[in-house]
């Protein structure tokens, strides 16, 4: 949860940047910013069946 709450509070520095910054930039820290809550949810997923299993 901790991580989403960072991600999230990320990706508002990120819009509130994004007009100052050019677009090649902020393409790639949504890139980044995506990826990071890809390996968030999977990891999330990824949990929940092992402790569901026991």
């Amino acid at each position: 949860m901790l991580f989403l709450v960072a991600a999230l509070m990320l990706l508002g520095v990120v819009l509130g940047t994004v007009a100052h910054v050019p677009p090649a930039v902020s393409a790639v820290l949504a890139a980044v910013i995506a990826v990071w809550l890809g390996v968030f949810a999977l990891r999330e997923r990824h949990g929940r069946r092992r402790t569901s299993s026991d």
